[in-house]
């Protein structure tokens, strides 16, 4: 049956009330993110592909995609299952906590068993199956912290979430920055030093989350309890093949890459980074909407309250800017590979672009596809993205032989589109929107305007950063003339928040 989304007297909540954290720790954990990340990415994460070389970090990068995609096994779907089901009913927290955290262990053997075995199948061995096993036990830190993460957000605890979310970051920065400038006596950097790092960082992150859980579940005993370990996978097993299916789209291209094009398919891979690190870096940006909207949009789902606004907002708020990047990135391609590498810039900047524009199908499915998944539409979900695997699949095979990196970034051009269109297409069917003709032809004047002032920029005799960084200023500029993004609304909405958020650390 459809729900029924207008907003009651009994709600505790209101959707406004919601919109304003919303709003608030937006702001709270973009700006957190802003400090770190970028650190992170072009500090410290470029800086490690230039020392150790692109066979190097081309090979590095390969097995951690194969462990990010295994990774699914240490999870499956407990996490968002859990996200969702915290957030709609708070006092299960030490219940499901006791007995959640035995069985991630359990999972977390299943899983170094099964990575450790594909490695063998796939014909790694020596150096390899080392560097592997680190970046496996990574991956069981990683998730054991969103596990922790997803009981802090269920419990509405955004601030404390968003302030959680780039400590793994900001240690490793220190770790590697001590690693790689620190003049140590007799030490060499390599690839492995920067796993090691990532490892050190992880585990305290890890052990950090897991006090605060323990605190407010009052350090449950931890309890064996078979029954409802099958309860709890059973439930969670459609968000686990549809975590596997997204992780299997996404980072597919690399794994491919490496292995069809050997024995140079690791150079070739570690290129491929050149112009997906940021793409990524987009991706975690764009993440962080996901994690503050599945909370609010389970609740709000469960409390009946109307979600079309809150959509509408999130949905600008991160499309409108990744329009500008998305045009600014091709226009610039070459210049901005050229600054952040020293070789294959021609190649990077050949597909850079094109990922960048792949970025839109991606920020789709942050927004729509968190939306269905608080809405327990998972068949859909994992429909589509089957499909997207298999389109993922296909065009890997047929492009990555003849076009090498580049088939790599058109088949994750298509396939994030057809990803993110489908999972929009679903959701405006289930939420019944509305069509919004005035919103649509302020949308097609931005995208054209921007279209064409980008066109410009390049014109313009300044140096290419300057007239970047002016099309992103005019473009955003537009968007509050064309009340697409509202600077006042915002504000208010934050300064109505303001009282709460002193509460929200202890909630």
């Amino acid at each position: 049956m459809p729900l029924n989304h207008r907003l009651t007297a009994q709600i505790p909540e209101s959707t406004s009330t919601l919109k304003k954290k919303f709003i608030t720790n937006l702001v709270l954990i973009i700006l957190l993110n802003l400090l770190i990340k970028p650190l992170w990415i072009f500090g410290i994460d470029r800086n490690v592909q230039i020392i150790v070389g692109h066979g190097d970090f081309g090979l590095y990068y390969a097995l951690l995609n194969i462990s990010f995609v295994l990774n699914i096994i240490l999870d499956l779907g407990i996490t968002n299952y859990n996200n969702r089901n915290i957030s709609q009913n708070h006092q299960l927290l030490q219940k499901h906590f006791s007995t959640i955290v035995i069985l991630k262990f359990i999972l977390a053997v299943a899983y170094g068993l099964i990575t450790f075995a594909l490695a063998l199948i796939l014909g790694y061995s020596g150096r390899e199956l080392g560097l592997l096993i680190f970046l496996a036990l990574n991956q069981l830190l990683i998730s054991f912290t969103l596990y922790l993460r997803s009981n802090i957000a269920g419990m509405q605890m955004h601030t404390l979430n968003s302030l959680v979310s780039v400590l793994d970051r900001a240690l490793m920065i220190v770790f590697c920055a001590v690693l790689i400038w620190g003049r140590i006596d007799g030490f060499e950097f390599n690839i492995e030093w920067f796993v090691y790092s990532q490892t050190a960082a992880y585990l305290i992150t890890a052990l950090i989350c897991f006090l605060i859980v323990a605190w407010k579940s009052n350090f449950p005993k931890l309890r064996y309890d078979r029954k409802f370990f099958l309860v709890v996978l059973r439930q969670s097993a459609p968000f686990a093949l549809l975590a596997l299916l997204m992780a299997s789209y996404t980072r597919m291209d690399a794994i491919m890459l490496e292995k069809i094009l050997r024995p140079f398919g690791d150079v070739q891979a570690g290129i491929y980074y050149n112009g997906f690190r940021i793409f990524d870096a987009a991706y975690q940006f764009a993440l962080l909407f996901a994690v503050l909207l599945l909370p609010m949009f389970s609740k709000m789902l469960k409390e009946r309250s109307c979600i079309n606004d809150l959509t509408r907002l999130s949905s600008l708020l991160l499309f409108i800017p990744m329009i500008a990047l998305a045009v600014g990135s091709q226009l610039f391609r070459v210049e901005i590979m050229d600054l952040l590498y020293e070789d294959h810039v021609a190649e990077s900047a050949s597909f850079f672009g094109i990922l960048m524009m792949a970025f839109l199908g991606m920020a789709g499915t942050i927004i729509f596809g968190t939306l269905l998944t608080a809405n327990g539409n998972l068949k859909e979900l994992n429909i589509t993205s089957a499909i997207a695997v298999g389109i993922n699949l296909i065009l890997n095979l047929i492009l990555i032989p003849k076009y090498y990196a580049f088939g790599a970034a058109i088949s994750c051009l298509v396939t994030q589109f057809f990803a993110g269109f489908s999972q929009f297409l679903i959701s405006a069917r289930i939420f019944r929107f509305t069509w919004d003709p005035k919103l649509f032809t302020r949308v097609m004047i931005y995208l054209v305007a921007v279209i064409l002032m980008g066109i410009g920029s390049t014109w313009v005799e300044l140096s290419w950063w300057i007239a970047l960084l002016g099309f992103l200023g005019l473009s955003m500029v537009l968007a509050v003339f064309l009340d697409l993004i509202s600077l006042r609304a915002m504000l208010l909405m934050v300064r109505g928040n303001g009282s709460q958020r002193g509460q929200e650390m202890g909630e």
